[in-house]
């Protein structure tokens, strides 16, 4: 009897000892995570992934390092190729936006974004068209004045490749004042801070980024925000800045921006992350960042963001043909 109560005792530590285990570092995460941001500091790609970080940390949902790493170059299509370099890696994560369907549809991107595997929508953004302090234009419509009279004149710089995001939603803005988007004059930068800088040496005369990137620059009073490309108007920082509805022009433009896992994550994983990205979600870090940012809570599920993702790409085919970027 003595024996088999020993032998229960020894059986039973080693289950326990197993469960703890698998609890602390034998189960999913148990590494580093790397999130990529397919873009370099500041702009909005570069934003989000360290907001998600930061909320991942101060919020304690990833007991393991989180990094972020800067993959610049080809509109988003280094940080893609990068990240599919590490088909299977349940620890690498990366961030997209409307650019990840824009891209591929003008066979920028060599890859198929269609084999990432969809994590979950994030936010909202909206466009925004600035110009430095001192430019003689203070309304959109004294800019969109000068486009229409002699297009060339006007130097639009964006931190999205030709054709992608930033040029796409200045160009449906144009085409919406009667201006021919082909005309324009559109100076593609690497990252936001370039094209910031080129604005603010008066080599550009305005730019078209997203209404996160702009707010720095606002609240130091270095730039102007001459409208945003959202149907209402913005608080913070932009509860002064019109709408492009309300300086005339009938269009609008969306930012959706998500998270992404590598192609061929696994289900573990993939099921952990829907869990905790919904937490994070609905934490106050992430809350007080979107409130900072001014961008829109758009969360939605794994299911919910594939499914928005085939829509989306429907949606953005009609556009960039309306526009001449596609035929």
């Amino acid at each position: 009897m003595f024996d088999k109560r020993i032998v229960w005792i020894a059986l039973f530590a080693l289950i326990a000892i197993g469960v703890t285990a698998c609890a602390t570092g034998g189960g999913y995460p148990s590494k580093a995570l790397e999130i990529v941001a397919p873009a370099g500091a500041g702009g909005g790609w570069d934003t989000l992934a360290r907001t998600v970080q930061r909320s991942l940390e101060v919020e304690k949902l990833y007991p393991q390092p989180v990094t972020v790493v800067n993959k610049v170059g080809g509109g988003g299509g280094v940080g893609l190729a990068y990240i599919f370099t590490k088909k299977g890696d349940d620890y690498e994560l990366v961030v997209y936006s409307p650019p990840l369907i824009i891209n591929t549809l003008n066979k920028t991107f060599e890859n198929n974004y269609k084999e990432l595997t969809p994590l979950a929508k994030l936010i909202t953004d909206y466009q925004v068209i600035m110009v430095k302090a001192d430019s003689p234009y203070k309304t959109l419509g004294d800019l969109i004045a000068a486009l229409k009279k002699d297009p060339g004149s006007v130097k639009i710089a964006g931190a999205s490749s030709p054709g992608s995001m930033d040029h796409l939603s200045v160009a449906k803005l144009a085409k919406a004042a009667g201006v021919e988007p082909g005309k324009m004059v559109y100076i593609a930068f690497n990252d936001v801070g370039s094209g910031i800088s080129a604005l603010l040496g008066g080599n550009v005369t305005c730019m078209s980024t997203g209404a996160g990137e702009s707010i720095a620059q606002l609240e130091a009073k270095t730039v102007r925000v001459l409208g945003v490309s959202s149907a209402e108007r913005r608080g913070g920082a932009l509860k002064d800045v019109p709408t492009w509805k309300e300086a005339g022009f009938n269009v609008t433009y969306e930012v959706w921006r998500g998270i992404f896992g590598p192609p061929g994550m696994s289900a573990d994983a993939k099921k952990w992350w829907g869990e905790t990205l919904k937490k994070m979600a609905g934490t106050k870090t992430w809350k007080e960042s979107l409130e900072k940012l001014q961008w829109v809570d758009a969360y939605a599920d794994a299911d919910a963001f594939a499914k928005f993702l085939t829509e989306e790409e429907v949606s953005y085919k009609e556009l960039m043909t309306a526009t001449g970027f596609i035929k």
